[in-house]
């Protein structure tokens, strides 16, 4: 008997060991990485938002950078209720005229400040800005949606100086144009564009009911549904089946929100029980999700150079060749390892460039790296970097390394090391220019 319970501890312990391990994964993983959280209105009244508070304050001290996103729909509805005014729908979308939006923002900072209030009480701090710029709707169809809007920008720059001063910063659903006119947003529009304009890995969509019931859909072949009968997740080739076999109807608006924010360039789109204790760190920290997932393929828009694409790289290239922060090179030059360089692209556009060169050593060079500066923000650089790790891998290479004037500190948050002359094979060790005196990283594969 005793030698029994002793066994079931054990079990129990080397469970406890495994989440452990995990957890350490994933935090490794997460630390440095943004995540945006859009709150449901509705879950603020719930006990256990408290607790919620206090897990996103934990996720902050992780060092992963958070930014808030307030629902205000139903506080929205409760103030014009309160004032006696009917809004008015079309298409799904609230019609906010001249008489409405002074209270809809009421409503929208009310909420905003009550989750900062609960920050505050959390001991984190947090601050509601105006960092958003808005334009109207407009006309469409014959509909004058007047004073509601949808994000035009985000000011990121702004944004991204409070994340890194360990400040959460909260978005209102309200947006501004660039005469200060006030516009009413959709809260998950602005979820979406805020977290791919920030090139977060992850949005949570926190709600009050946390994925979608397998049921009451038809799926595609290889559907995962949870235990409890919840889709689980969704490729984005996945959710592009799903659509095609389902109406589009009010029920499914968050799922294609979420789908688009993949095409945007989030890795996850987490939709999820805002009420249920811990949710947010289940998904996060351990292997057993919750809720419904839409995820892009990591590598999605790389694959490798063609011929007629020479000219494309060598335009993305231009800027950091005019900065000194990468060596120039002809057509020549790549046509002959033409089969080293990868491409990442959108709709058949090339936007960034890196190539992998390999020595007889069993090393690999990464090297020609280019990202255009407007699809910087989807992360695109550590993708190809990963991409020719694993390509590496794959060919049996030992190690790859890397030379740099200007972005050190970049290959060390990628998981390079500082190496030295004798890091480089023989060849690359003979043509080392010594008067350009690049440093040297390495990062064993």
């Amino acid at each position: 008997m005793d030698y029994i319970i002793a066994e079931e501890e054990l079990t129990a312990g080397q469970r406890q060991v495994q989440t452990i391990r995990e957890v350490f994964h994933y935090l490794h993983q997460f630390k440095g990485k943004c995540f945006v959280i859009k709150i449901d209105c509705s879950i603020i009244e719930h006990p256990q938002f408290p607790m919620f508070i206090k897990d996103i304050v934990r996720l902050r001290d992780t060092g992963i950078g958070i930014v808030l996103i307030p629902g205000a729909k139903e506080r929205i509805d409760q103030v014009l209720s309160d004032y006696g005014i009917v809004s008015q729908w079309e298409n799904n979308i609230r019609i906010t005229d001249n008489n409405m939006i002074p209270f809809v923002k009421m409503a929208a900072f009310d909420v905003a400040n009550r989750i900062m209030t609960s920050l505050a009480a959390a001991g984190c701090t947090a601050v509601i800005g105006n960092w958003v710029r808005a334009r109207g709707i407009g006309v469409v169809d014959g509909v004058d949606y007047q004073n509601t809007g949808f994000p035009e920008k985000i000011m990121t720059s702004d944004v991204l100086r409070i994340i890194s001063d360990g400040v959460i910063p909260i978005l209102p659903c309200v947006g501004w144009s660039s005469v200060g006119k006030p516009y009413n947003i959709a809260s998950d529009d602005l979820a979406v564009i805020t977290a791919s304009r920030l090139g977060a890995d992850k949005l949570f969509f926190m709600t009050s009911y946390g994925g979608y019931n397998a049921a009451d859909y038809e799926l595609p072949a290889g559907t995962v549904v949870s235990t409890d009968g919840k889709i689980s997740n969704f490729s984005l080739q996945g959710i592009q089946q799903f659509f095609r076999l389902n109406k589009m109807s009010p029920e499914l608006d968050l799922l294609e929100k979420a789908k688009r924010a993949c095409e945007s360039g989030v890795a996850r789109v987490h939709i999820l029980d805002g009420c249920s204790d811990g949710v947010l760190l289940r998904e996060i920290f351990s292997n057993l999700g919750s809720g419904t997932m839409v995820y892009s393929n990591a590598y999605s828009g790389i694959r490798s150079m063609r011929p007629d694409e020479i000219g494309d790289v060598l335009r993305v290239m231009k800027p950091f060749v005019d900065k000194d922060i990468l060596l120039p090179r002809t057509e020549e030059m790549i046509e002959a390892c033409l089969n080293d360089y990868i491409v990442f692209e959108i709709d058949g556009a090339i936007h960034a460039s890196c190539a992998l060169h390999v020595y007889p050593e069993g090393v690999g060079e990464i090297a020609g790296i280019a990202v255009d500066r407007n699809y910087s923000h989807l992360g695109v650089g550590p993708k190809l970097v990963d991409y020719l790790c694993e390509r590496g891998r794959k060919m049996g290479l030992q190690k790859v390394f890397v030379l740099t004037t200007r972005t050190s500190d970049w290959f060390l948050s990628l998981g390079f090391e500082e190496g030295d002359l004798a890091s480089l094979p023989e060849k690359k060790r003979a043509a080392y220019n010594y008067s350009r005196k690049s440093r040297i990283f390495v990062k064993n594969l």
